[in-house]
């Protein structure tokens, strides 16, 4: 997937961004005419989590944390996700032992290492194959404007750099669909680490009446300390690698040079005789993410594994009792009332 346009991260809307603003508009109505759609009953509880935009803004930690949460209040979470970027269409349950990124997708390899994982391009036989292997409730890892099914609880993620960049909808901006529509279709935000363009989506959230709870993505501690005070090469093909450069900077790695690929790239060994060779001259470590991994593991010289750092993160959140009242009322048998009710404001 190409890197998006640099123009949809300006704070304000520039020349391009409104030059393709009517398309924007009409684009958003449709989708949020879509996002008001009835969706199927699964037959258990759907949580889903999603984003205001396209592009990264932290779903795939969120996630696994929500899902950690349920499993410590008795539930037999499955993730369902469409398995962008792989071949099969599904359902299919997800086996790190047995799939690659080619077949199921990077991202999805991934959340199968820390849960168990359907990918399906059909959403209502994915959950229906996830309730057949025993699955209590379903965390939807985007879908937030997808209609084919029932939601009970509905959360958007946030970064707290990126925001929603100008506002604008696709292709204008990276916005699916307006702003406000979004926020009434949805039950909280999560807003993923300090900043301006966070601190505004938050503000608006609160406006419209809906929670906002506050995380931080946390990066592996062992691996932080291999990058402190090194100089780093950073690579990463993901939605936001700008995010993946700062954090490598807050565990105190000076970073160097950054190749940054487009979202799910899939790496060659081209790719990586590059990089390594980019990363010899300014002898330095390479630094990537849990995800690019994914696809990273099977093309890396053997001989060049003590280069490379893989630098996992975890999502924290500020206030994890605020999001076990929203998941006590998710996942209880009467269903979940508005969030505002229990004292979530």
């Amino acid at each position: 997937m190409p890197a998006a346009p640099s123009f949809w991260w300006q704070e304000k809307p520039t020349l391009p961004a409104w030059l393709l603003w009517p398309l924007g508009f009409v684009y958003g109505q449709v989708t949020l005419r879509r996002m008001r759609r009835p969706g199927s009953d699964a037959g258990l509880p759907v949580l889903c989590v999603g984003n205001f935009i396209a592009g990264g803004a932290g779903k795939t930690p969120t996630v696994i944390a929500l899902a950690r949460m349920l499993e410590r209040r008795g539930e037999k979470p499955f993730v369902l996700m469409r398995g962008y970027g792989g071949r099969l269409t599904g359902p299919v349950e997800v086996d790190p032992d047995r799939h690659d990124a080619a077949a199921v997708g990077d991202e999805p390899i991934l959340m199968a290492r820390h849960v168990r994982t359907v990918i399906a391009r059909d959403r209502v036989a994915g959950a229906k194959l996830a309730r057949g292997l025993g699955a209590s409730v379903i965390v939807m890892d985007d879908g937030l404007q997808n209609p084919a099914l029932a939601k009970r609880l509905k959360l958007a993620v946030v970064d707290g750099l990126g925001g929603v960049g100008n506002g604008l909808c696709l292709p204008a901006g990276p916005l699916r669909a307006p702003l406000p529509g979004q926020l009434a279709e949805t039950d909280a935000v999560i807003v993923i680490g300090k900043g301006k363009a966070g601190a505004e989506v938050a503000a608006a959230a609160g406006a419209s009446g809906k929670p906002v709870l506050m995380a931080r993505l946390e990066p592996e501690r062992t691996a932080a300390q291999r990058l402190r005070g090194r100089k780093v090469l950073a690579l990463s093909g993901i939605g936001r690698p700008k995010k993946f450069a700062a954090t490598l900077r807050e565990v105190g790695a000076t970073v160097v040079s950054q190749r940054a690929f487009g979202d799910h790239h899939a790496y060659s060994t081209a790719d990586i005789a590059a990089v390594l060779a980019e990363a010899t001259q300014q002898q330095a470590l390479i630094a990537t993410t849990e995800k690019d991994w994914t696809k990273l593991a099977a093309l890396w010289p053997a001989a060049e594994a003590s280069r490379l750092v893989v630098l996992p993160v975890s999502l924290i959140f500020e206030a994890p009792e605020r999001v076990e009242v929203l998941l006590a009322a998710f996942s209880s048998p009467a269903g979940a009332a508005q969030p505002q009710q229990h004292g979530l404001r």
